[in-house]
């Protein structure tokens, strides 16, 4: 499959619906996508399955806090040059790039450096969605080293790693994106076709694509968009999609800690009459909770939508006086297992709960009016 120019707009807004609020702002990956495909073509996008078993590949993205990535621009070429020092530091040509989340911004970061070298980007990602840290990804949870990793800055500074587990990685890289300005590219997780096979969140990329394609055909109305989002996600790997709270945004607060972008927002009906819904952020939507009563909660996705419009929010763009309706999506089966509940659970991120399935968690949703 060929993409163009064309797909980009479906494709950015499909994955920051799946980021769940994170994965970095996608207009300037957009337009700098936009630019390197016009320049060099359509970028090549392969079927996991149609990956050779010793194919050479490694994830592409940004790190950082995405609030960073508003103001701190990334260049046009630091997708390339990253790869290329990796390929340098490594020894050995990448046959094929993959994202480590379908983020907003991260979806299209590896089409660049891709479409630059000619080399294809495997339709998946190692998240589903967009989680904060690396030790998250399936790829290392499947028993795959973050590192030998490269990492560029945005002066052309570049730090290498080697480290014993993705846990001291994801420290070691965070500290560094923290000193290197807010914001850094990545090539980590070198792994083999055969690897890669057994660890991916597959087609994500195609998904988002469609995704897109509904949200701008079908523009307008939150409510409205529902249905055909249910009938959609009903035919994938995720779960149930679901309808969780619709009003306004009353208080928002956020600061960069350790790394991350970390928030709270509270939204209110429209009318002021029923409970708040309280958001709780750390780069991405990651608790919803209704009177202390968790409705929706990581793994599980939590997006925000305009209420207008059916735009997907990124949690750095969400802001005071904004009308939403907030959806849940159940996260792949991948994500339920024991092994990735170990290091996804709420508890990882130092909430007080179990995770709880969304569709155990519906009679506690506000009613679709």
């Amino acid at each position: 499959m060929k993409l163009t120019v064309d797909a980009l707009p479906d494709l950015s807004s499909g994955a920051v619906f799946l980021a769940t609020g994170g994965g970095g702002d996608p207009y300037v990956a957009f337009l700098a996508t936009q630019k390197v495909l016009a320049e060099h073509g359509p970028a090549e996008l392969i079927a996991v399955e149609d990956l050779d078993d010793d194919a050479f590949v490694a994830a592409v993205g940004g790190v950082g806090a995405p609030t960073v990535s508003l103001e701190l621009l990334p260049s046009i070429d630091d997708p390339g040059i990253a790869l290329e020092a990796f390929e340098s530091h490594i020894g050995r040509k990448l046959d094929a790039i993959v994202s480590f989340e379908i983020g907003g911004g991260n979806s299209l970061i590896p089409l660049i450096a891709a479409a630059g070298r000619g080399i294809p980007v495997v339709d998946g990602d190692g998240m589903g969605r967009a989680l904060p840290e690396a030790q998250m990804m399936t790829y290392p949870i499947a028993g795959i080293p973050s590192t030998p990793a490269v990492a560029l800055d945005y002066a052309g500074n570049m730090a290498t790693f080697s480290t014993d587990t993705t846990a001291t990685y994801e420290r070691h890289i965070r500290n560094l994106a923290q000193a290197m300005g807010g914001m850094i590219t990545t090539v980590e997780h070198p792994m083999s076709g055969k690897q890669l096979k057994s660890s991916i969140v597959p087609g994500t990329i195609s998904f988002s694509i469609e995704i897109g394609r509904i949200l701008r055909e079908r523009r307008g109305n939150a409510h409205r968009i529902l249905a055909p989002l249910r009938e959609v996600f009903s035919r994938s790997l995720y779960g149930e999609l679901c309808h969780i709270y619709t009003g306004k945004v009353v208080d928002h607060s956020s600061a960069i800690v350790g790394g991350y972008d970390i928030g709270e927002a509270v939204i209110e009906p429209f009318h002021g009459v029923g409970p708040n819904l309280r958001l709780n952020i750390k780069n991405e939507f990651l608790l919803a909770t209704i009177n202390d009563q968790i409705v929706a909660s990581v793994p599980d996705l939590i997006t925000v939508l305009d209420y207008e419009t059916s735009t997907p929010i990124n949690a750095e763009r969400l802001r005071y006086g904004q009308r939403v309706t907030v959806v849940g999506v159940g996260c792949p089966d991948y994500y339920r297992s024991a092994r990735a509940l170990a290091v996804v659970a709420p508890r990882c991120f130092g909430f007080d709960c179990d995770f709880v399935p969304l569709d155990e968690l519906a009679a506690h949703h506000q009613p679709l009016i």
